[in-house]
């Protein structure tokens, strides 16, 4: 929401009256006034929020429709690729829709989930440029922000209840990779996926 600071007036102390008009006195008999410059409180700023790309299996949908609802009450956009229910599936599928969403820059994070996290997370690294990481926790979550820079969460809809689930997605989001010392190991990351990649 955007709210605009009210403009406010103070009087003019004697020394900061203009000179020429010390003797100056408007009309009402109060002493002249000058508006405060207008700050608009940082916290009432809006941010643009990242598009999300969010997936998972039969084992995984139960946490990915509640961090569904849960992001879109808080202003998200998201591409929901699937699953619509607790019918099995394959997880790779899912992976690789949401991975590739992100790879591509269509999304600029992903978030899956399956039975533990392992799998999708596994499935969604062997795409170029996607650096998944499973959390089971607030800590985990904030850190495979901020050192690893990852841009893919993954959770297990096994392993987390609902409000774990949201804490974890809630700190994900919030946090910022630490750059550093961690962006020359994510350069070294880079270099072995692309050295894999170029093998014949």
């Amino acid at each position: 929401m955007w709210m605009s600071a009210r403009a406010h007036s103070v009087s003019v102390p004697d020394g900061l009256r203009e000179p020429g008009l010390e003797n100056a006195v408007p009309a009402n008999g109060n002493p002249p006034a000058i508006p405060l410059e207008s700050h608009q409180d940082p916290c009432m700023v809006e941010t643009a929020k990242p598009r999300i790309a969010l997936g998972a299996d039969h084992a995984g949908y139960h946490i990915k429709e509640t961090i569904r609802n849960y992001l879109e009450q808080a202003g998200y956009t998201l591409d929901d690729v699937g699953t619509w229910s607790e019918e099995s599936v394959d997880y790779p599928d899912y992976a690789r829709a949401v991975g590739e969403r992100v790879a591509a820059g269509q999304a600029q994070f992903g978030i899956l989930a399956c039975g533990t996290g392992i799998g999708v997370a596994i499935a969604a690294n062997k795409i170029p440029g996607i650096r998944a990481a499973v959390a089971h926790d607030a800590m985990t979550a904030r850190l495979a922000r901020e050192h690893n820079d990852a841009n893919v969460l993954t959770l297990g809809g096994r392993a987390v209840d609902d409000a774990r689930a949201i804490e974890i997605v809630r700190e994900f989001l919030g946090a910022q990779f630490a750059g550093g010392r961690h962006q020359r190991r994510i350069d070294k990351i880079t270099q072995l996926e692309q050295k894999e990649h170029a093998k014949p």
